[in-house]
């Protein structure tokens, strides 16, 4: 989910934080210690680190797992922490597609970056930057930034401009957001009441209660999973006039959880099914407003429909100037460094091995990217107690042992409190280490409970499911 590289330190410890204005943000910068006035060619920014004065400065962009993970790990003795991100927290992306049927809040996913790692908002040298990174300058161990905005009202910001100097870079891309599950729970609740709207005509009632998921891997299955029970247990009891119109369809290439075992993939198959959910085999040719057409000319009208086919690398990643991976990746050698770029290093979805390394490509999962995040961590860490924390002096350091990915499994909720659980190492690998039903799902629900960052949110995710237990799930829309 993320690749990373980590900056040298641009301010000295007593740097103030960059102020949320352009005024006060200009004020400030006009006493770093640059020396040109901010143009959109030059901007102003925080000052490369002094070594044997000042920590060096590890900079993360962006909050994915992978950036969360190494920002938890490093040790802020030997490193000052800087983030620079859109989002100003992490999503724990496994339990988004309960957010969208209202089985959990959307708080309850969502961890500020400041929980995860409390010296960004508090260490003299570590900041939180709302912005996104426009380019990079390995030559010169800088990045370029443009500050985020709210994009509504008369009275907006206009986006700035400011760089960041640094030692060591780490790049943290995320793919699910939290707003996204917002305007699906939106957009679901809003066609509900308009299909209850007199003067809808059948066909158009039909359409609007069309839910579309494309593509069959664990996100699909389980929006659609949470999405039939969402149906059988609230939309039938709180919408009876258009019970019987309301359909999910789930449209995918080939198998639906082409990874899981054969005889997971059979019950998944068999409980969806028997959820209301109607399965397609086929190839989206093209999405239209409100109909997309399959490879073999079908057209399929929707109300909602909601993607998810994978992660590709993002615009930014491909117009970065480095060697990229098969399917257009960062590039990375067995300690996931950048090998064109010194003190460059990247993380989650956004890297993948070079073909010189002989290494297989990584899923784009979750656990990929924590561990990732794990590693890049450590290895940070060692290379600073190592004297090789600043810009350009890591060479010749011993890395130690090479990153090394083992798999722990797979898991997916298919509704009706049923879940499949795949405990093998690989796809290819034989074994009784599979489950489905009510046990698994048990085991679904446990085991993500308590890989939810904090206490805080685990609480919030224990309360949230208690109460659509008793309660049923939250229908308003807001």
């Amino acid at each position: 989910m993320s690749w990373l590289k980590v900056f040298s330190r641009f301010t000295s410890s007593a740097a103030k934080p960059l102020p949320h204005s352009p005024r006060g943000y200009q004020s400030i910068l006009s006493h770093l210690p640059l020396s040109t006035a901010a143009t959109a060619s030059n901007p102003l920014g925080l000052a490369p680190t002094k070594p044997g004065k000042e920590k060096p400065r590890v900079v993360v962009l962006g909050t994915g797992w992978a950036g969360c993970r190494l920002m938890k790990g490093i040790d802020t003795s030997l490193y000052d922490v800087v983030c620079i991100s859109p989002r100003n927290h992490m999503v724990f992306t496994p339990l988004l597609a309960s957010t969208c049927v209202g089985t959990l809040e959307f708080r309850s996913v969502a961890e500020p970056v400041a929980r995860i790692q409390p010296a960004i908002s508090s260490a003299p040298g570590s900041y939180f930057y709302l912005a996104r990174c426009k380019s990079i300058d390995s030559d010169s161990h800088t990045v370029f930034c443009e500050t985020v905005t709210d994009g509504n009202g008369e009275d907006t910001l206009e986006p700035w401009s400011f760089k960041v100097a640094y030692d060591k870079l780490e790049h943290a891309i995320f793919l699910r957001e939290v707003h996204h599950a917002q305007e699906i729970r939106r957009k679901l609740l809003l066609n509900l009441m308009l299909s209850d709207v007199p003067g809808i005509s059948e066909e158009e009632k039909r359409r609007l209660l069309h839910c579309v998921v494309v593509g069959g891997g664990p996100t699909g299955v389980e929006f659609s999973g949470e999405l039939s029970d969402f149906i059988i247990k609230d939309v039938r009891e709180r919408y009876t006039h258009v019970k019987d119109y309301i359909r999910v369809t789930l449209i995918e290439a080939n198998e639906i959880l082409s990874s899981f075992d054969v005889r997971l993939r059979q019950y998944a198959t068999k409980q969806l099914t028997k959820s209301g959910v109607r399965l397609v085999r086929g190839i989206v040719k093209d999405v239209q407003p409100q109909t997309l057409i399959l490879d073999d000319g079908t057209e399929v009208p929707y109300g909602l429909l909601v993607w998810s086919t994978g992660v590709g690398p993002s615009p930014f990643v491909g117009s970065l100037q480095f060697p990229k991976s098969p399917g257009g990746r960062i590039g990375v050698d067995e300690h996931l460094r950048v090998p064109s770029a010194q003190d460059v290093f990247s993380v989650g979805d956004c890297c993948g091995f070079l073909e010189s390394t002989g290494k297989p490509a990584l899923p784009a999962l979750a656990q990929v990217a924590e561990r990732q995040g794990k590693f890049m961590a450590g290895l940070l860490n060692q290379i600073a107690r190592a004297g090789g924390g600043h810009a350009n002096s890591s060479g010749g350091i011993e890395l130690g042992a090479p990153f090394h990915y083992r798999h722990l499994g797979s898991m997916a909720t298919v509704g009706r409190y049923k879940a499949l659980v795949d405990l093998r190492q690989s796809k290819e690998a034989k074994g009784l280490l599979s489950l489905a039903g009510f046990v698994s799902w048990f085991v679904w629900r446990s085991a993500y409970l308590t890989r939810v960052i904090s206490w805080r949110n685990r609480f919030y995710v224990a309360i949230n499911w208690l109460t659509t237990l008793v309660f049923g799930r939250d229908i308003s829309r807001i």
